[in-house]
């Protein structure tokens, strides 16, 4: 019996221990966070959106997604101030087993904690709610409570090594799939049938075949098809010269791009006409509404829900096309090469939102990225309608609406309402936000030209249009409530609103002066909230109303 070993002593491999855990909330006044730490860190990311930057990298981050930052790495995790984060910061240190290893053995390395680089999983909520259930317990009562949070901690360390495996295999096993997304993230440089079968894990002559069951085209169609698409992206927004577009998307001069070009749309680059693209489609409903008040119906709107914005003094659609975005990538594709789309407009975020990778779409049909947080619904209506050769009716669309605008004003300047302070308030279920320049913000502030609350005025003049909201807490309700309350109440998943009356019967809302005066008015998120030319017409419309009415 003197000869029994522990089996632990023949593995190896080192200790995980979780060195701290920290809960990370971005405001406005901290949209930043710096980290650098001398061990491995995690981050998980409970709610909102942001990026992480490190170097020169920088990762987008929503709820759900993970990161592993390798030790002394100098990060900075950045909020999305319209959706701020809320992160967890894990630190995961390793040492070595306490028994001395047999002669000529070497410890393992840790596959999680030794690696040098940055290892980023954009979902992930099975980590994220393991890593918020140990910093709920962090300082646990019991011993019991203590074991059940080394147990927690390793499943952590668990699916993280699960989830490298589960990479490193894809990444290294040959498939069709790898030599399509070779192709479409490498389209503009040069590319043999010769790569693409070595990817894939077959002999040139059936790579063929098999990429024509998987795709609907050949090789050489599905390049032609990136390339040209590209070369339509890169016209519609004035990117340089032919030579220089040519150039930019794989062709050697813009004699080929133009031969290129031309069997597959049958007109020359320098002829191409943006305005013949009759056959739209769009991410999200916003858009279709720009494209309706430019007098063209989108083909496709690929929506989250069939219910469509109110399109009062517009003709109605009559044949467009819904596709969920709860569809397959593939599932979108297929539907938008049936319909034959001839155009693409959409949000870069969206289109990750949704994840819908843009190099998959662009085979369809070319895309124009229409920013939606970075610009205002009036530059939005501006670049829709230059990519569909409609500007002038663009334009003189807004020049009769700023007369409306300015006939609003006068109206409702001349309101005791003028020297008020008004307050938007939108109540969700998870939280409570003060408007800002966007939604019924840009009627009240900027079209009629009512005062904000101080704070939320420094939040305008800084960010503009792209300020669309800030989360406060229930207690905050006094440093950004005016004399006036405008409220939104979202409801919850099974439709019911009680989770406002928390804030109703709260201390902090009954002792605003606006509460004591009755001056607290409801407002309907369908009327108030939809962000669109359509929209923003109607909300001026009933805020005149709303303020004149008592006059």
């Amino acid at each position: 019996m003197d000869n029994v070993f522990s089996e632990w002593a023949e593995s190896h491999f080192p200790l995980y221990t979780a060195d701290s855990i920290h809960s990370l909330y971005s405001t406005s006044n901290f949209p930043m966070y710096k980290i650098h730490e001398s061990v491995t860190v995690l981050i998980a990311i409970a709610s909102g959106k942001g990026i992480l930057r490190i170097n020169d990298q920088m990762y987008e981050l929503m709820e759900g997604s993970i990161i592993l930052l390798p030790a002394h790495s100098h990060a900075a995790l950045i909020t999305n101030l319209q959706q701020p984060l809320h992160a967890y910061k894990l630190l995961i240190r390793t040492r070595e087993q306490a028994n001395p290893l047999p002669t000529g053995v070497m410890m393992r390395k840790s596959e999680v904690a030794s690696n040098a680089n940055i290892q980023f999983f954009p979902y992930e909520p099975a980590i994220v709610a393991h890593v918020e259930e140990l910093y709920i317990h962090r300082l646990p009562a019991s011993e019991a409570r203590h074991v059940q949070n080394q147990i927690i901690f390793h499943q952590i360390i668990l699916l993280l090594l699960k989830q490298q495996e589960a990479k490193y295999a894809a990444s290294e096993q040959p498939s069709m799939e790898h030599s399509i997304t070779y192709l479409e993230n490498n389209y503009s440089e040069k590319i043999t049938r010769e790569q693409l079968a070595s990817i894939a894990g077959v002999s040139r002559s059936h790579y063929s075949i098999q990429f024509k069951q998987f795709t609907g085209f050949s090789p050489n169609e599905y390049l032609s098809r990136l390339r040209v698409h590209r070369a339509k992206e890169l016209l519609i927004s004035g990117s340089g010269t032919l030579r220089e577009i040519a150039m930019k998307v794989g062709y050697k001069d813009e004699f080929y791009l133009s031969r290129r070009f031309k069997q597959h749309t049958g007109a020359s680059p320098s002829s191409y006409n943006r305005g013949s693209s009759q056959r739209v489609a769009v991410l999200l409903i916003p858009y279709a509404s720009h494209l309706l008040l430019l007098g063209l119906e989108p083909a496709v709107t690929i929506s989250e829900s069939s219910e469509y914005v109110k399109t009062n003094g517009l003709e109605p659609p009559q044949t467009m096309k819904f596709i969920s975005t709860n569809c397959s990538a593939e599932q979108v594709n297929s539907v938008l090469l049936d319909t034959n789309i001839e155009l693409i407009i959409a949000a870069k975020q969206h289109l990750h939102q949704y994840g819908l990778n843009p190099e998959h779409l662009r085979v369809v049909a070319p895309i124009v990225e229409i920013s939606w947080m970075e610009m205002g619904w009036k530059e939005h209506l501006r670049r829709i309608a230059h990519a569909v050769q409609r500007s002038d009716r663009a334009e003189q669309w807004l020049a009769v609406f700023e007369k409306e605008e300015q006939a609003a004003r006068s109206l409702v300047q001349q309101c005791g309402v003028a020297n008020e302070i008004i307050t938007i308030l939108v109540i969700k279920p998870d939280k409570l936000l003060v408007y800002g320049a966007r939604n019924v913000g840009y009627i009240i502030y900027q079209s009629l030209g009512l005062r904000p609350p101080e704070l939320i005025g420094q939040e305008m003049k800084k960010l503009g249009d792209q300020f669309h909201s800030i989360p406060i807490e229930i207690s905050q309700l006094a440093a950004y409530a005016g004399s006036q309350l405008l409220v939104a109440v979202f409801p919850d998943e099974k439709g019911s609103t009680a989770h406002s009356e928390m804030i109703f019967k709260s201390s902090y809302w009954n002792s605003l002066p606006a509460v004591q005066r009755n001056n607290v008015r409801l407002l309907d998120l369908d009327e108030w909230l939809p962000y669109n030319p359509v929209s923003i017409r109607l909300q001026l419309q009933r805020a005149v109303a709303l303020f004149t009415s008592n006059q």
